[in-house]
């Protein structure tokens, strides 16, 4: 694969990843307006479940599949993946009904353990109703899933890219329009239309298919094509592909399974923890705000830093294949620094603006404003996880991601119940933290132990960040209090979306000033920004 056909379809695949994110994150608003934090929660009940399905069904084929075809069609035995892929359909097609029946199956054992009856205002039939409208995307997702590895593995991102865009826009949409059409127009229950919401995964699904079945007849005779050039030289049973494949497979599952594993362990403790204390008749209230509301916002920070240093992975891997120890300290040094770049200072912006972020996107709540600003420094946690894991692939070292993240949510699980009963939900932002935190270590301790990566550089250059998110920060402070002084601040909406935009702007702006006259943009990214260096030198002439 050439540099620029490397680097072409990294920039297609994230800005597809970052226009389904930004969509994802836009419709919360409506969403929110419409089913409020009740059906939130609830909403919340019924996709954790799925998400570790859904991981389960797929056993993170898709992606070992793209790796497994461009394998070997880099040895002109194409015949190889493509025999492997029909397969796979029939695989996930299986897995996918199996996945379904279970889940919908089992969804009255789940719903007790979600559900505390002491104070819950949800009751175990709504979650069971809930769970089972979405396992029916369980059919659909595995199945596209692996045809969008299929294609990545032929350096084609076009169509994953386009087909998540189209999956996310059919979802979103019939989600708002059928939770408007329930609750707005027949005046039904929250319970029918938090249903209507969740199986809009079903019906998202089917648009991305459509697009992926589209895609493939429009290449059908380009692959035709490969065929008839395949040098049918490598002969391999199924058994033998499938066992090269989960040896591929297996780190993708438990890294992709860590989010919603941490939230199951959030959803069978929270609720009754808290009614242990006496909070019961807020704890779905809470749930809501630290579950699906503020991780909504946190996920922000996170997408943007890891879309940015995921795209060095190859190029890691490249190093270590090589032996070039000089190419992996530096690929290593650039992808710690970029993530820490651009992860600090906006979870120290949303801290710092938790108040009125929280109330321009959902509404004014002194416990949104307290859970998003305890929750935001935790981005850097999961944007390292996602990072480090990628690096242990890298490094062929991924059977240590699997150990990291089971080391993570054994603290998780260890102290979830403890720490929410003495700080409510603070305690379950804190626990999900420590676990995090135990995984990033050891991921890091296992990146040197096996690279003799030294990590001086990076703390040194890591404070240095941090110095510059200082200045910015004293810069954000100022302003969000003069903007608040002169608006009159009261938790209005357009006042908070007043707020965060002149403070955001601002922010940024002094963040990007300073990192530019320090030299440290030019050495982060090279020459994307040297236009900025152009027009000094231009002035100086004049």
């Amino acid at each position: 694969m050439s540099t620029s056909k490397l680097l072409r379809g990294t920039f297609i695949l994230t800005a597809g990843v970052m226009i389904s994110r930004i969509l994802g994150l836009i419709y919360v608003i409506p969403f929110y307006h419409l089913v409020g934090e009740e059906g939130g929660a609830l909403y919340g009940y019924g996709y954790v479940p799925y998400q570790i399905f859904l991981s389960l069904a797929t056993a993170g084929l898709p992606l070992a599949v793209s790796k497994f075809v461009s394998k070997y069609n880099a040895l002109e035995e194409y015949r190889v993946g493509y025999v492997l892929f029909r397969s796979g359909l029939r695989l996930m097609i299986v897995t996918g009904i199996v996945s379904c029946v279970v889940l919908y199956t089992i969804a009255p054992w789940i719903a007790p353990f979600v559900i505390d009856e002491r104070a819950n205002v949800n009751s175990t039939d709504d979650v069971v109703t809930v769970i089972r409208a979405v396992s029916f995307a369980l059919i659909i997702v595995p199945v596209m899933s692996l045809i969008r590895g299929f294609f990545q593995g032929h350096e084609s991102m076009g169509p994953t890219a386009l087909s998540q865009v189209v999956e996310q826009i059919v979802r979103i949409t019939f989600l708002l329009i059928g939770c408007y059409v329930v609750l707005r127009v027949f005046e039904g229950s929250l319970v029918t239309a938090v249903s209507v919401a969740t199986f809009a995964a079903f019906v998202g699904a089917l648009g991305g298919l459509a697009i992926l079945i589209w895609y493939w007849w429009k290449r059908k005779k380009y692959l035709d094509d490969l065929l008839g050039r395949d040098r049918g030289q490598v002969t391999l049973s199924l058994k033998e592909m499938y066992k090269e494949l989960f040896l591929y497979a297996a780190p993708f599952v438990f890294v992709g399974l860590a989010m919603p594993l941490y939230q199951l362990i959030d959803q069978f403790t929270f609720n009754h923890a808290m009614a242990n204390i006496g909070l019961g008749k807020i704890s779905e209230h809470a749930y809501s705000i630290f579950n699906i509301w503020a991780q909504k916002l946190v996920i922000i920070p996170v997408t943007l830093a890891t879309s940015f240093s995921l795209t060095l992975i190859p190029t890691i891997t490249k190093a270590y294949v090589e032996k070039d120890r000089k190419s992996l300290r530096k690929y290593l040094n650039q992808t710690f620094q970029v993530v820490m770049f651009l992860t600090l200072p906006a979870v120290v912006g949303m801290a710092l603006l938790a108040e009125p972020i929280y109330a321009a996107f959902y509404s004014y709540d002194p416990l949104g404003e307290q859970v998003l600003r305890w929750y935001a420094p935790t981005a850097i946690l999961f944007a390292l996880f996602s990072v480090t894991a990628a690096m242990l692939q890298g490094i062929n070292q991924q059977r240590f991601s699997v150990v990291s993240l089971t080391m993570g949510l054994f603290v998780k699980l260890l102290l979830n119940t403890f720490l929410i009963t003495k700080l409510a939900t603070i305690g379950a932002i804190l626990a999900t933290m420590s676990g995090y935190f135990v995984s990033v270590v050891f991921n890091l301790w296992i990146i040197k132990k096996y690279t003799n990566y030294q990590y001086q550089f990076v703390m040194r250059r890591t404070i240095f960040i941090g110095i510059l998110t200082a200045l910015m920060s004293g810069f954000v402070a100022i302003v969000q209090l003069l903007l608040k002084s002169m608006l009159h601040y009261h938790g209005g909406r357009v006042e908070s979306i007043v707020i965060v935009a002149i403070s955001a702007l601002i922010g940024a702006g002094v963040y990007f000033f300073f990192s530019e006259r320090s030299g440290l943009l030019a050495s982060l990214f090279g020459n994307r920004f040297a236009f900025l260096q152009r027009r000094k030198e231009k002035k100086a002439v004049s």
